[in-house]
C-alpha cells in the first residue's frame, strides 16, 4: 500500500489521473509495471485500464437504477481471473444488500459497493482518489480496514490519494507532493493497523 499526501492543488489527482490512463502527459513517461503507458494509443489505454486496475473515488458514482448486484457487474467484459462475487460481497460485509438499490444503502455502504465493482476483475492495482473523503469518522475507519484487508487477503497493490496525514501511518509507502513536485518520500518502518488510526 502506498499513500500520496499533500494540499489541494498539488496534484495528487492529476497523478492518480496520470496513472491510471484517464490524463496523458506533455512530457516524461508513466511507467507501471514495466508498461510506458505513456505511449499506448488508445484502445491499448482502454485495455490496460480495463484489465490491470480498479479505481475508487470519494463520489460513489453508483447508477441509480441497478442493484448493488447490478452496479458490482456492470463490467461487461470481466477477465478468467475475475474474483467471486459472492465471495467478495461476503467480505466487504454488505452480502445481504445485493439487491438493494443505492438509494436504500448508507455512504458507507455505497462505498463498499464502488469498492467491490473495482475489485471483482481482480486488478493488479487499486487507484483510490480520496476513499473517505465523504465518509464520517467510524465509516472512513471502517473503509481504511478494509482496504488494508484486501491488501492482504489478494494481493492487491493499493494507491491512496489523500489529505488525511494519519493514513500515512497505515500504508508501506508514503509520498508528499507540494506544487506538482515530489517533495518527499519514504518507506514506513513502522505500520499502524488501520484500526489504531485516530484522527
Amino acid at each position: 500500500m502506498c499513500v500520496i499526501l499533500g494540499p489541494s492543488g498539488s496534484g495528487k489527482s492529476t497523478l492518480l489521473n496520470t496513472i491510471g490512463g484517464l490524463d496523458g502527459v506533455d512530457e516524461g513517461q508513466i511507467v507501471v509495471d514495466g508498461l510506458d503507458i505513456s505511449k499506448l494509443k488508445s484502445k491499448e489505454l482502454s485495455l490496460y485500464r480495463r484489465n490491470y486496475l480498479g479505481f475508487i473515488f470519494q463520489f460513489y458514482n453508483l447508477v441509480p437504477n441497478l442493484t448493488l448486484r447490478e452496479n458490482i457487474q456492470v463490467c461487461e467484459y470481466l477477465p478468467k481471473e475475475s474474483l467471486d462475487l459472492d465471495e467478495l460481497l461476503e467480505v466487504l460485509g454488505i452480502k445481504e444488500h445485493k439487491n438493494k438499490f443505492p438509494s436504500q444503502l448508507s455512504g458507507g455502504q455505497q462505498q463498499r459497493c464502488a469498492i467491490a465493482r473495482a475489485l471483482i476483475k481482480n486488478p493488479k492495482l487499486l487507484l483510490c482518489d480520496e476513499p473517505t473523503g465523504a465518509l464520517d469518522y467510524k465509516t472512513s475507519k471502517e473503509i481504511l480496514i478494509l482496504l488494508e484487508e484486501i491488501n492482504k487477503k489478494y494481493g492487491t497493490t493499493i494507491l491512496i490519494v489523500t489529505h488525511n496525514t494519519v493514513i500515512k501511518d497505515m500504508v508501506h509507502k508514503v509520498i508528499k507532493i507540494k506544487d506538482g513536485q515530489i517533495s518527499n518520500e519514504y518507506v514506513n518502518e513502522n505500520l499502524i493497523p488501520a484500526i489504531e488510526l485516530q484522527w
